[in-house]
């Protein structure tokens, strides 16, 4: 927009203040009729451009008298007084200005008479004399000087935008302090620690040396989140799994949803068949029995006490205490079986893009665990078998191997490789789940399982390390969250290895809701039940 194809006009006596400086029509504020906007940048270029055309010096074609002395200082009045009414203007004034300066200058030819200006001027004049010289120093100087300066409107913005950073730097803050709040001291896991191993010793060495039916008992499988460096608080709960070897044995499904099996032994001697009834391994009298064993191998050890059976639960729990800290340990038998994994987990485990295909290969060459475990009730009888003595399939030791080594790259949390967050995003939500269940015992049937299942499901959707970046805890964290809270409004969340069973068919929907409830509340209001 520099004038061309405009048809040419002589100029009026103002024009010889064009460079760097403001014409007298810029003292008004409110801006002449009918004429068209464009911004003060190009209007200062504009300007420019004129003065630079050897046109200058020639006359005006105006029928107005020539501009006086008199006139032309009240027209550098004008100007310094311009510059000194900008800095003073509000916010709204600088907001406006460009248009208006806008205006004034596609209706020069239109603009008020020279003698208009004198007579405003002359009202103005003695406010502006105090500081004209300075602001006619300031006029003169670089042309894009008022270009560089920042309109009222953008530094407005510059104080708002803060406010943004700072919420979700808080947020951060607090998830990095929860974590900091979370980690177990080195000397107080290495205290627990050797009091687990003595007593998971002495047992084993008491089933080999004791009885006929345990001899074969194997090298203990330490499972459980104590082990996957992701215990949390106090390292007060430890998982052991004793697993007893058989050749081979004939599994059928108990139910529809594929994680519990009847077990028959086939032919051949072994010490197990003592808890054959008929043809079918009994879970509960062989439970029954490896929990009397437990109970007289930890009988001289008074610093330890054994918990009440719980209905279910395959597992004996021992309790103590080391440095006032109770510790709990469950003993869990199981059976290992070395042949191919159920029918049931064909479409599970879908770690091919996360992990890869080799990696999924050498986890189904390994082999699986049975432990005696039902739910509902033990009298349940499905084709001849009661649900007491039915097995639960496991694979926890593959979910060890998996979050041990978690990353799509090998190097991932390693040292001098890039540090994700998958880990530091489950124990949070771990820690949210528990602290939610202290507050309403109606979430008792949710248990860390479920929020361990989340992870595994989100690791395969997001795959890459790049998706969990330690910097971005906030981000990440809240996905999970909300992918938790999806399957708690569906009432769906299947298991990871057998994707027939729903872990959330324990507890009805109402509760599920009440759940997602409370964590996108907690998540909205940057999780108060952290501080």
């Amino acid at each position: 927009m520099t004038g061309r194809g405009r048809p040419h006009k002589a100029k009026s006596p103002d024009t010889k203040c064009a460079k760097g400086k403001t014409r007298p029509e810029e003292v008004k504020q409110v801006p002449p009729p009918r004429c068209p906007g464009k911004s003060f940048t190009e209007e200062k270029q504009n300007g420019t451009i004129k003065e630079q055309k050897p046109k200058v010096q020639k006359k005006t074609s105006h029928t107005e008298d020539k501009p006086s002395v008199q006139r032309t200082r009240k027209v550098e009045a004008t100007e310094n007084f311009t510059e000194i009414s900008k800095q003073q203007s509000t916010t709204t004034d600088h907001i406006k200005a460009p248009v208006q300066h806008v205006k004034a200058k596609k209706c020069v030819g239109k603009a008020k008479s020279l003698e208009k200006v004198s007579e405003e001027m002359t009202k103005v004049q003695p406010e502006a004399t105090k500081e004209a010289t300075k602001a006619s120093v300031k006029t003169t100087k670089a042309k894009t000087s008022d270009c560089k300066t920042k309109p009222p409107g953008k530094i407005t913005e510059t104080k708002t935008q803060p406010e943004t950073p700072k919420d979700t730097t808080n947020a951060d803050s607090i998830l990095y302090t929860t974590l900091e709040k979370l980690k177990i001291k080195r000397d107080e896991r290495s205290d627990a620690a050797e009091v687990i191993n003595k007593i998971v010793k002495c047992i084993i060495a008491h089933l080999k040396q004791n009885t006929i039916c345990f001899k074969e008992v194997g090298e203990p499988l330490r499972t459980g989140s104590y082990y996957e460096n992701l215990k949390i608080s106090n390292p007060d709960e430890f998982d052991v799994m004793l697993p007893m070897p058989v050749d081979r044995v004939n599994i059928n499904p108990f139910g529809e949803n594929g994680a519990f099996y009847s077990v028959e032994l086939k032919r051949g001697k072994s010490p197990l068949q003592k808890f054959q009834e008929t043809s079918i391994l009994s879970a509960s009298k062989m439970l029954e029995e490896f929990r009397e064993e437990v109970k007289k191998c930890v009988k001289p050890f008074e610093e330890w006490a054994v918990e009440r059976k719980k209905r279910g639960c395959p597992a004996v729990t021992l309790i103590t205490e080391v440095q006032s800290v109770t510790i709990s340990l469950d003993i869990v038998l199981s059976i290992m079986v070395k042949s191919s994994w159920p029918l049931f987990t064909k479409d599970g485990i879908k770690i091919e893009d996360w992990l890869g295909t080799k990696v999924k290969q050498g986890f189904k060459r390994m082999p699986y665990y049975l432990v005696p475990k039902y739910e509902g009730k033990g009298t349940v009888e499905n084709e001849g078998v009661l649900a007491k003595d039915v097995w639960r399939v496991s694979f926890s030791h593959v979910e060890k191997a998996i979050l041990k080594n978690h990353g799509s790259e090998k190097t991932c949390c390693e040292t001098g490789g890039a540090r994700c967050c998958r880990k530091d995003c489950l124990k949070l939500l771990k820690h949210l789940l528990s602290l939610l269940k202290k507050k309403d015992s109606s979430f008792d049937k949710f248990c860390s399982y479920h929020a361990k299942t989340t992870l595994l499901h989100a690791c395969c959707s997001r795959t890459k390390d790049t998706d969990w970046p330690a910097s971005n805890l906030s981000q990440c964290f809240r996905l999970l969250l909300k992918d938790f809270v999806t399957y708690l409004e569906g009432g769906v969340l299947n298991n990871f290895f057998i994707p027939t069973q729903n872990l959330l068919s324990g507890p009805d929907q109402k509760k599920c809701n009440n759940l997602a409830r409370r964590i996108r509340e907690e998540c909205d209001t940057g999780f108060p039940i952290f501080k």
